[in-house]
């Protein structure tokens, strides 16, 4: 197994360094193929690292970054102004293949109009996607894209749907991914024009396409791969979470109550945890930007050292999995046969 580099903006998100330098260690322990380019302030860094008693070596090395996106710097000053960020430079070493992929927790906004800038598309793509695994009654369900694109063609969810099923074969590993069209129905009548059209083109291509799904597939499983323009996905993933936290404030609160309700949720813990475990958010940190001439991974803000090591865990499998080649095969292939008129 040959080796993989990523590159880490460590200091990107809510807690910079002390997680993100946690979190790498903590991979460097478990992978040995892997090495790591920390980017940032290099004396944060390596104050950091000696926190830890660590330093830099054959696979762990800084790269000095003299600025940071925050959170709240506008796009035009992400893009034109600090262009030594550590967010620009992680990207600039993708491009370069000094790193076969880049992971921040930064600005989302930032992360994708600097990545799109330094990297490009890759031939055959109009626009990057965001897409994420979440848990369902059969494993993960991949939806995309999750906010990148609000207004999308049909062409645009077309092509979200070729992406989705690449990284459905890269990181699970399976054949013939099905996709599936979320929609306010089953019956091809409905949804609006784009979306109606963007079916039709899903149905002649040669994914396994299911045809339009609702709301309530995603969770049971019923698709490898779930497509919508990014204001509906954004929306469905922001309730979702916080259907999830409903769920666990209520359970909190029921089980508390009183003494007979505490006893009864000592006897449940087991399953309580258990539970927790499955449906923990952290463990499906890490959103994909696809479409990108490059693996970049989008961290949650707020993670956790758990969390963001699952972020970088999920760039090594899209390298592992050959993503790009994939994706570029499948453009290929569905490209070949839009020309010929079967997808006309």
């Amino acid at each position: 197994m040959r080796e993989i580099t990523i590159a880490i903006d460590a200091m990107g998100g809510d807690h910079g360094p002390h997680v993100t330098v946690k979190a790498a260690l903590n991979l460097l322990r478990r992978e040995p193929d892997i090495n790591i380019v920390l980017v940032g302030l290099e004396d944060a860094l390596r104050a950091e690292l000696q926190s830890h008693r660590q330093n830099v070596g054959t696979r762990l090395r800084i790269h000095h970054a003299s600025e940071v996106v925050t959170m709240d710097d506008p796009l035009p000053v992400a893009l034109r102004v600090k262009k030594d960020s550590s967010m620009r430079v992680t990207a600039d070493l993708v491009k370069r293949g000094e790193a076969d992929a880049g992971v921040s927790a930064g600005n989302t906004g930032a992360l994708m109009a600097i990545s799109r800038f330094v990297l490009k598309t890759l031939p055959g793509i109009d626009r990057p996607a965001i897409a994420t695994p979440l848990p369902s009654r059969k494993g993960l369900t991949y939806m995309l894209d999750l906010g990148a694109n609000v207004d999308c063609t049909a062409e645009h969810l077309y092509q979200f749907g070729i992406m989705g099923s690449a990284l459905a074969s890269a990181v699970e590993h399976a054949e013939r991914p099905s996709v599936g069209l979320l929609n306010i129905g089953e019956e091809d009548i409905k949804g609006n024009d784009v979306v109606k059209q963007a079916g039709e083109l899903l149905k002649a291509s040669s994914l396994n396409f299911k045809g339009n799904i609702e709301g309530d597939d995603i969770y049971k499983g019923t698709v490898d791969v779930v497509v919508c323009d990014g204001f509906v996905g954004n929306v469905a993933l922001k309730t979702s979470e916080g259907l999830a936290k409903l769920m666990a404030d209520q359970l909190r609160f029921e089980f508390k109550k009183n003494l007979v309700t505490r006893l009864a949720g000592l006897i449940a813990l087991p399953v309580l945890r258990a539970f927790k475990r499955r449906l923990d958010p952290r463990r499906y940190n890490g959103a994909s930007l696809l479409g990108l001439n490059g693996v970049i991974i989008k961290s949650h803000g707020s993670a956790d050292v758990f969390a963001f090591e699952q972020a970088i865990v999920k760039a090594v499998e899209e390298v592992r999995g050959g993503l790009l080649r994939r994706i570029a095969e499948q453009v290929g292939a569905h490209g070949a046969a839009y020309e010929e008129g079967d997808l006309a």
